[in-house]
């Protein structure tokens, strides 16, 4: 089967492209790029980008979904069919299962549903510790062995330092990164949202950014020690984002993820106890959200991710201390992050670069690129098309989002796996 797509601006950050080129897509493989119009192959189908962006496929480093033991909220299938409509050709799955994902045959279980259900390409995320509990070291090279592409334990932290130390030792040894879920349960203490006035007129309790920022520091300091690489799961404070500006410039092998919701929502955005604004870590003040920007700005979070957690209506709709915590966030990510290029914090390469190429390289796989040859995984944008977010529309069983009702610009309209069209919008 072939595939011409032809007369889009062609972004590719990993070769340095960005222009109006036609590509050629053959065997599942990208078999060439040439400038606009350069390109004649009457056998091929088309499809014809003009005024859209054509770029590697989104991969979401950061996605919870729940299968197996969860399948009530999202499974396999369904999370990557919502992940496709967002325009990511590959989701990083975490852990946090039932079963855990702590050994070689939760992750077998997890490919093998993905090889004869997913819409994209799922790479499992092995947990830290056993059952998620930060008491015993899980079996890395084992869950490496796999198909792990890294470790988590995302939605507990590891409280014990000497038990994180000896985590990121052995997690060196394997090369893989480890994804630190930053926050002091200690101080965090059943904490709802953010701690501040706004907690305190509400009548909720609080979580103070320095749950935070205390477990980032210590997290950098351990990954100083040892000299594995640190991955800062979902920044959410001024204060995180300085101790990672601070590692970087020293060198350490540390990098980091923001999602949209903390670089587009506050606090305020709970008032009326909106349970869908509910997620941790919390949303926090407008001094965090411009720190946010800056850190997208000048590099020091490397990565956009969702942290897609979808949740059954019946676990938010609820008071506000009984709901779960958590977004469902594929269907809406491009949008939301196409505002960071219309306010000028970040150029549509930058942007693109976010979710593609620096995915790729802080998880070592083979994806991010549109070089000849390789695996044809690739979305075409309309950053432009308008549309409003109804969560009824969501392909993902999750429901749960803040920005129900919210007119957007930017939509992906085709989403192409492995040279196979996954995913198309024709009307925009």
């Amino acid at each position: 089967m072939k595939l011409l797509i032809k007369n889009g601006r062609l972004i590719d950050p990993a070769n340095n492209l960005d222009g109006f080129y036609d590509l050629i897509i053959e065997d599942g493989l990208v078999k060439e790029i040439k400038p606009k119009g350069l390109i004649k192959d009457t056998d091929a189908e088309s499809i014809d980008a003009g005024g859209m962006i054509v770029c590697p496929g989104f991969i979401d480093m950061h996605v919870h979904l729940r299968e197996p033991g969860f399948e009530y909220k999202e499974t396999v299938e369904t999370g990557t069919f919502a992940a496709v409509n967002g325009g990511f050709t590959s989701v990083v799955c975490m852990a946090n299962t039932n079963p855990v994902n702590d050994n070689a045959s939760v992750t077998k279980y997890i490919l093998d549903k993905s090889r004869e259900k997913a819409y994209c390409n799922v790479y499992p995320v092995g947990a830290l510790s056993k059952g998620l509990k930060g008491e015993e070291l899980a079996e890395y090279g084992e869950l490496r062995e796999g198909g792990c592409v890294a470790l988590s334990d995302d939605g507990r932290a590891i409280i014990n330092s000497r038990f994180m130390r000896r985590a990121m030792e052995y997690a060196r040894t394997f090369g893989l990164p480890v994804i630190s879920h930053c926050e002091d349960t200690n101080l965090s203490n059943g904490g709802l949202m953010n701690e501040g006035y706004l907690s305190t007129r509400l009548g909720l309790r609080g979580i103070p950014k320095i749950s935070e920022s205390i477990m980032v520091f210590r997290d950098i300091c351990i990954s100083e020690l040892t000299g594995c690489h640190l991955h800062i799961a979902h920044v959410s404070t001024q204060e995180s984002v300085e101790l990672i500006r601070y590692a970087k410039s020293k060198g350490l092998p540390v990098t980091a993820e923001t999602a949209p919701h903390y670089f587009c929502l506050t606090e305020k955005a709970v008032i009326e106890y909106n349970t869908y604004a509910k997620v941790n870590p919390p949303l926090r003040t407008d001094e965090d959200v411009d720190a946010i920007k800056e850190a997208l700005k000048d590099g020091t979070i490397d990565v956009i991710a969702t942290d897609h957690a979808p949740h059954s209506i019946q676990e938010k709709d609820v008071e506000f201390e009984a709901a779960a915590s958590g977004i469902s966030g594929l269907e809406t990510a491009l949008p939301l992050s196409l505002t960071l290029v219309r306010e000028g914090y970040l150029t549509i390469r930058e942007l693109i670069e976010k979710f593609t190429t620096n995915p790729a390289r802080i998880l070592r796989i083979p994806e991010g690129s549109l070089s000849p040859g390789s695996v044809a995984n690739i979305v075409v944008f309309d950053p432009e098309v308008e549309w409003t977010i109804e969560r009824d529309k969501f392909k993902s069983l999750g429901k749960n989002t803040p920005f129900h009702g919210c007119k957007v610009r930017g939509k992906a309209l085709y989403t192409i796996v492995k040279g196979r069209i996954v995913y198309e919008d024709r009307k925009g």
